[in-house]
């Protein structure tokens, strides 16, 4: 797969299936517009599948709002490369970019990236003020030679699945329902960091730790069942969100997961933790042997639900 970054220069030589939007989280509604883009594919073995997005939520930029995002750019780069993308287009959300006539971010997208079939939701709009939408698409699409698919959102509980509407399950601590809407677990990934090693060398429980950035959000700070990827194999364990508040000093907001049976040197490794469910809210405890006795009880409970046949199979 190839990625373009950093550049309003972009130009795809092969004709495209295309599909365009934030694509954040890439939950059940995106998979709808990849499906799409996987049968043209089929049906048209020419054809490249390129992904059109931008390098910042655009309403951090218009309207001032700082944002948290469900994927970081590293990893929407990673889902995108397992669901067979061949190319994603990350645009720098510039002022020129802003002001862009729809009509002419219409011809240049289609005339730059070779587009043959173009794929969007209904709430994808556009161009200056927000005036280009998914019916000038459609509109366009004899002039410029493309045909334009236009997918429905899928609801559930009354509501459009969206990224909103996973962002807010999550800053709720709802992870089974984020994960439902997502269609698969929720996840953290980054490069395991050396820590003070407390957890192996103090409460003999050793820890991989990572570091998201601050764009990422993650859920409420506490202690979760978790599966932990690494070089194609997944690890079952349990993992706390949070500062440490038992630990002297004071600490970054981190992911700190325990990993069963595992005794592999992980350092300056990439790791994909997904969170499954959650055990309890982080807390402050008297003494470390009360917290190891407490971490003990959660490796258990953890133990207890994977014995049970639960967890997640996809990503």
């Amino acid at each position: 797969m190839e990625y373009i970054k950093q550049s309003m220069t972009f130009e795809i030589q092969e004709p495209t299936v295309l599909s365009l939007g934030k694509f954040d989280g890439l939950h059940r509604g995106h998979e709808l517009l990849l499906q799409y883009m996987a049968k043209k594919k089929q049906e048209h073995k020419e054809l490249k599948a390129a992904i059109f997005t931008f390098d910042v939520p655009p309403r951090e930029q218009v309207q001032n709002i700082s944002a948290q995002v469900l994927t970081t750019s590293q990893e929407k780069e990673s889902l995108f490369r397992e669901r067979g993308i061949d190319y994603v287009i990350e645009c720098p959300f510039t002022r020129e970019v802003m002001c862009m006539e729809p009509e002419e971010f219409i011809r240049r997208i289609s005339e730059n990236l070779h587009v043959k079939y173009m794929v969007v939701g209904t709430d994808f709009h556009f161009g200056h003020q927000r005036r280009g939408d998914y019916r000038m698409l459609e509109a366009y699409a004899p002039l410029f030679g493309y045909q334009a698919k236009i997918v429905d959102k899928i609801r559930e509980d009354g509501k459009d699945i969206s990224s909103t509407y996973v962002r807010d399950e999550i800053a709720a601590g709802n992870i089974g329902k984020a994960n439902q809407l997502l269609g698969y677990a929720f996840f953290v990934s980054g490069n395991v960091l050396h820590g003070k090693k407390m957890g192996k060398a103090v409460l003999g429980i050793p820890t991989v730790n990572l570091l998201p950035p601050p764009e990422k959000l993650l859920p409420p700070f506490g202690v979760y069942i978790s599966e932990t990827t690494w070089n194609g194999r997944r690890y079952q364990g349990i993992t706390n969100v949070g500062v440490k508040p038992s630990v002297k000093g004071e600490h970054p907001v981190g992911v700190e997961t325990h990993l069963f049976g595992v005794s592999e040197d992980m350092y300056g490794e990439e790791i994909r933790v997904s969170f499954l469910k959650c055990v309890r809210p982080e807390q402050k405890f008297e003494s470390l042997e009360a917290l190891k006795a407490q971490m003990e009880q959660d490796i258990q409970y953890a133990k207890m639900y994977f014995n049970a046949g639960k967890g997640v199979r996809k990503n």
